[in-house]
């Protein structure tokens, strides 16, 4: 009783026609994932947290702090 022989003719063809397409599925499903997941999430957040910003507060604070070198405090 002999093995048969491998089908080695064709065999890269028959595994990507199979392989390709699932790969293609998932990186789309894995791009649509992280843009729904993560980047959509960290645009609301930086939206809402420049809603309630205010730069002359800051500003002011980081002046008071003494922060910046050509800016007197106030209390100067």
């Amino acid at each position: 009783m002999s093995l048969a022989k491998p089908a080695m003719r064709g065999l890269l063809g028959k595994r990507l026609r199979f392989h390709l397409p699932i790969a293609f599925a998932l990186s789309l499903v894995a791009a649509a994932a992280f843009k729904y997941g993560v980047t959509g999430p960290r645009k609301q957040a930086y939206a809402d947290f420049y809603k309630q910003y205010d730069t002359t507060k800051e500003f002011n604070n980081m002046r008071d702090a003494g922060v910046f070198e050509s800016v007197r405090t106030t209390g100067e």
